[in-house]
């Protein structure tokens, strides 16, 4: 895989890397790949306090992660693409992995 220049990197840092360092955040888009959602109903699904949920969500749609849609007069929220869910999924996947060679190398060092 050839070398990326540092500016894609940088964006894909501040888009991306940036939006999922808060486990928060990532516990909402989880909760919008399920199906689009109101603040409250985050809050609630969550237990988070409302205006936290509001700020992560700002952030998330500051960095185009999800869209929101005025429907009467509440604002619902979505994902922009899914796949960033398929991401922290394969993510997940390699966490399990690390933990799982972590556990075999203090077994071994134990021995």
């Amino acid at each position: 895989m050839p070398l990326l220049p540092l500016q894609e990197i940088q964006l894909l840092h501040n888009y991306v890397c940036q939006s999922v360092n808060d486990p928060k955040r990532i516990q909402i888009l989880y909760a919008l790949y399920d199906e689009p959602r109101h603040v409250t109903a985050l809050a609630e699904l969550l237990d988070m306090p409302q205006p936290t949920v509001s700020r992560h969500l700002a952030l998330l749609r500051q960095r185009l992660l999800v869209t929101a849609e005025r429907s009467g007069p509440a604002v619902v929220y979505r994902l922009s693409d899914p796949r960033i869910v398929d991401v922290l999924e394969q993510m997940r996947s390699i966490l399990r992995e690390v933990l799982e060679r972590q556990a075999e190398v203090l077994d071994e060092q134990s021995e």
